[in-house]
């Protein structure tokens, strides 16, 4: 008769076990499948205009390497010869996000990106805790898409030698969840390089030269990217890889004395294989 008790308690505890891992595996689609939701309303309410479906940068002839360049400032003589009555006539850039509505919503809000032909379209935050908005969102409540964010060791002016920019990896994917139609779709990583950064009074263009994946090693924790000769030495060996599956423009040249570099950064998979994916980009132009 114990026997038959101890039985039915063992069963009746798998039973329990069961339903409540089932119940987790539900809870975690459902939040996968809204994660983002939240953010198309920010949409409606803060981009003023429409923003360019299409702005390709024109490639280089095939024999031509490119260079980049942090700016595009004219040099000394270009700007002697031009007048102070062009200067004048200069317009003055439209940003199309509204940042005085945003930082009303949030003032860990200071920058937006969005990425041609994927779904990053979204707010970057900064906060006090670097780990705060891994799972709030931008109204500072526990969602566990979170936020795209970037921690204190940068600046908030993407004046670092590297800024890096984390957001998860979404089964729907929104937030960083369609990085990976860079090595994943064919075609994708050659006709789609252009990341577009709005801040309140500039707008900031990046050219991406890089997508792989690599291990979770903190970048802003373990490297001396304010050493210009340790950085490029970085560049060197991000532009060497050869690694199966990652994409990379060999033909780019970067210089770590003057180029500015964007890392966005998610997890692989569900996180738990300790690797990051990583898509990264050079600063090219600056509208001001």
């Amino acid at each position: 008769m114990k026997k038959k008790t101890i039985n039915v308690i063992i069963i009746i505890i798998l039973i329990i076990s069961a339903a409540f891992c089932a119940g987790m595996m539900i809870r975690q689609l459902v939040l996968h499948n809204t994660a983002g939701q939240v953010y198309e309303e920010l949409k409606e309410e803060v981009k003023t205009a429409s923003v360019p479906e299409e702005t390709p940068s024109p490639e280089p002839e095939a024999t031509e390497k490119p260079t980049v360049k942090p700016s595009m400032t004219p040099n000394p003589t270009e700007a002697a010869a031009s007048s102070s009555s062009s200067e004048e006539e200069k317009e003055p850039i439209e940003v199309p996000i509204d940042f005085e509505t945003l930082q009303k919503r949030n003032p860990d809000a200071y920058a937006w990106i969005t990425i041609e032909n994927t779904k990053v379209d979204y707010p970057i935050l900064q906060g006090e805790d670097n780990s705060f908005y891994v799972h709030h969102d931008i109204d500072r409540n526990y969602n566990f898409a979170g936020c795209l964010f970037t921690e204190d060791y940068n600046s908030k002016d993407f004046e670092d030698p590297m800024t890096v920019i984390y957001g998860h990896n979404m089964h729907n994917e929104s937030m960083f969840g369609t990085l990976y139609y860079y090595t994943d779709m064919p075609g994708f990583f050659e006709n789609n390089k252009d990341i577009t950064v709005y801040m309140p009074d500039k707008i900031l263009h990046y050219r991406v030269f890089a997508a792989y994946q690599r291990d979770d090693e903190h970048l802003l924790h373990n490297r001396a990217y304010d050493n210009p000769s340790s950085f490029q030495l970085y560049l060197d060996s991000v532009l060497s890889l050869r690694e199966i599956g990652a994409k990379i423009d060999r033909d780019i040249e970067l210089d770590a004395e003057t180029d500015k570099i964007l890392t966005l950064s998610t997890c692989v998979g569900d996180g738990s294989s300790g690797r990051r994916y990583l898509v990264q980009a050079v600063l090219v132009s600056i509208e001001e």
